[in-house]
């Protein structure tokens, strides 16, 4: 049997309480289709269970590699998606991120990657700014 490795992204978050039910809705569709493009082994979208450190959702996803996770960044959905999302977040916890691949330098390629997006959409890269709470783990 072939070993499969996967690059796993994982956020938490909360929506701003004057975010209605139909925006919340929306939010969460635009996730749900960001958790399923190609580039996407598997992911998942919803609500947090337990201790969740006062978040109500989350996000997962499984990316096989870093060409993927590449694909996945510069997707058109996920870019069109996330000026819509973003601002209804009053809470978010990104990561830690998870990988069974051993290369020891796989931190910083994917890094690497991030700053490539940034770089490239500087528009993208402001929107974490209007979060009122943002934590990386």
């Amino acid at each position: 049997m072939e070993e499969r490795r996967l690059i796993v992204h994982t956020f938490r978050f909360s929506l701003r309480p004057e975010t209605t039910a139909a925006q919340r809705e929306r939010v969460l569709t635009l996730l749900r289709s960001t958790a399923a493009l190609e580039s996407v082994s598997f992911g998942t979208v919803g609500r947090c269970f337990g201790d969740a450190d006062g978040y109500t959702h989350g996000y997962v996803v499984g990316i096989a590699d870093l060409a993927a996770l590449e694909r996945y960044l510069h997707d058109p959905v996920h870019l069109a998606g996330d000026p819509e999302i973003v601002p209804h977040f009053a809470r978010l916890g990104v990561g830690p991120e998870v990988s069974d691949d051993p290369d020891p330098e796989l931190p910083a390629k994917i890094e690497a990657l991030n700053g490539a997006k940034i770089a490239k959409y500087p528009e993208w890269a402001a929107l974490p700014a209007t979060i009122p709470e943002v934590r990386i783990y």
